[in-house]
């Protein structure tokens, strides 16, 4: 058992490292559930597919109403205590819900309303655990990190969770609420233990607005993080017109069914897992402007292999390559984040690129949507293609001035 716990999280990165690790794990769990939860909750009320769609979106909209206020908050106040009180107020909104559920008094608006609630809260706290691991462990070790959060995220949010939460659900409606606020309780023990050993951050001084406007202002003025932000907005738009019409291609274009179209989705599930495990040796023999640009490269024609294939072994496979590149894509872009962003803009800076991360993909949905109406079922994956095609001939050069950026 001791040799597990030090291969998983080897002793150099420190005791706070395990516990920090060990908290994302553990949310990662509950997050997973709700995923499951929410959307299943909502269509037990109501078959209106506009406010079944409204769940999604009321979650997704704090990143765009609060996201760069979320990173301010971050700068200016005690990092681990905000996310351990955040995490209990989220707990304490699912119980509310979970009361209502045995209650009989959940309603369609209540459930709305608190899915818009939880988006706010994880839109503080998914900003604020971003700028605790480089904190916590040496420069030389956020690669290792990163790669150990990605895994957890992976396996216990994206694959684990989502069954655990059906299954709950299917035991009775606000037990998966309930478990995901035991599980929040948890997560908010665990990174209570964490000790910091970053000195004090900026108490933000200056205006709320002055603040936003600081780390605007670095983001564009500094190459590396600005191309990263660029590139997965750019990249984020063309991937999510893909991903929003997935399920159609699966069916009308593949052949497959309901269970055939959640294996698409594991099968990205297990390249990333895949992608984690081997980051830091991959990493270390071809270095981390390789993996962006042959990330990118696997990227672009995975829109094109989706684009000309009717076949679900090709389809599998295609997107099994993707989960690989976007795992160790995801965490090289946030290890060079955290490598080169000073402590005290950490959460600024990492609110910028979060919110151009999440609201880009609203925009490629919304995109995709009306270019399949328009072209036809391929269209997305063709738009995609050729979109990312010219964006990584634009940035191609500047990958390798990235990887090797500094402060």
């Amino acid at each position: 058992m001791r040799h597990f716990l030090d291969l998983v999280a080897p002793p150099r990165l420190g005791q706070s490292f395990r516990w920090l690790l060990a908290s994302s794990w553990t949310t990662n769990l509950g997050d997973g559930i709700a995923l499951a939860a929410g959307p299943l909750l909502i269509a037990s009320r109501t078959d209106d597919p506009t406010l079944v769609a409204s769940a999604f979106l009321l979650q997704q909209l704090p990143w765009l109403l609060i996201g760069l206020h979320a990173g301010v908050l971050a700068d200016r106040l005690d990092r681990r205590r905000l996310v351990i009180a955040v995490n209990l107020i989220r707990a304490g909104i699912l119980v509310a819900l979970a009361s209502f559920i045995f209650t009989g008094m959940v309603s369609v608006t209540l459930v709305l309303v608190t899915m818009f609630l939880l988006g706010l809260s994880e839109t503080i706290v998914d900003t604020t655990v971003s700028t605790l691991l480089p904190m916590v462990v040496e420069p030389d070790d956020l690669k290792v990190g990163n790669a150990r959060l990605s895994f957890g995220f992976i396996t216990l949010n994206q694959l684990a969770g989502v069954p655990i939460g059906a299954v709950l659900f299917a035991v009775g409606n606000a037990v998966p609420f309930v478990t995901q606020a035991v599980i929040l309780g948890l997560g908010a023990i665990l990174i209570s233990r964490i000790a910091t050993a970053a000195p004090d951050r900026s108490k933000g001084s200056g205006t709320v607005r002055g603040e936003i406007t600081e780390g605007l202002r670095w983001v564009r003025n500094h190459d590396a993080v600005r191309t990263l932000t660029l590139t997965i907005i750019a990249f984020n738009i063309t991937f999510g017109a893909v991903w929003s019409i997935l399920v159609l291609y699966a069916s009308e274009r593949l052949g497959l069914g309901e269970i055939g179209f959640g294996l698409l989705i594991t099968a990205t599930a297990v390249g990333g897992i895949l992608g984690t495990v081997t980051y830091v040796a991959v990493e270390s023999r071809i270095g981390m402007a390789n993996i962006l640009r042959i990330g990118l490269l696997i990227e672009t024609l995975t829109h094109l292999g989706l684009a000309i294939t009717r076949s679900p072994a090709v389809a599998f496979a295609v997107l099994f390559m993707f989960g690989v590149h976007e795992a160790m894509w995801g965490t090289t872009a946030g290890t060079i984040r955290q490598r080169v962003v000073p402590i005290e803009l950490q959460g600024r800076v990492s609110s910028v690129y979060m919110m151009g991360l999440r609201g880009s993909l609203v925009a490629g949905s919304a995109l995709g949507g009306v270019v399949a109406r328009v072209v036809g079922l391929t269209g997305p994956f063709w738009f995609g293609f050729v979109g990312s095609a010219l964006i990584l001939t634009w940035i191609w050069k500047k990958l390798a001035a990235v990887a090797l950026a500094e402060t």
